[in-house]
């Protein structure tokens, strides 16, 4: 198995209250295709490059673990080690915003920088 790169934006994702609507204006707008993901009750979206299947981000609804993400495009940038970089986050005047969160083998937590922007923080 190939080592995953520390640094390197792993994904994208946007997180609104009305995921339907507006993983609709995304497809007309930009031509993506998109594709239901079960959450149980609902479903979020893989948005894909259209003709070419390829995943290239998701939409999701603001519920559940995601109800207080801000509705904007997040990116996920892998780390070496999660509990060190939120430490540092912190240390360095950024907040950490919510609990680490499962994802396949790993975790992912969102953090806010010093000016303000989010990004999550995977690894």
């Amino acid at each position: 198995m190939a080592k995953r790169k520390t640094g390197k934006i792993m994904w994208h994702d946007l997180t609104v209250d009305d995921a339907v609507q507006i993983s609709d204006f995304y497809q007309q707008v930009t031509g993506w295709e998109k594709e239901g993901l079960s959450m149980g009750e609902y479903e979020d979206f893989l948005i894909k490059s259209p003709g070419d299947d390829e995943v290239v981000a998701g939409i999701c609804h603001a519920r559940g673990v995601n109800k207080d993400i801000p509705a904007q495009w997040l990116m996920y940038i892998l780390v070496e080690n999660l509990d060190e970089s939120l430490e540092t986050c912190k240390k360095l005047g950024g907040k950490v915003l919510g609990n680490k969160r499962k994802m396949g083998e790993g975790y992912y937590c969102l953090i806010q920088d010093p000016a303000g922007a989010y990004v999550m923080l995977s690894e």
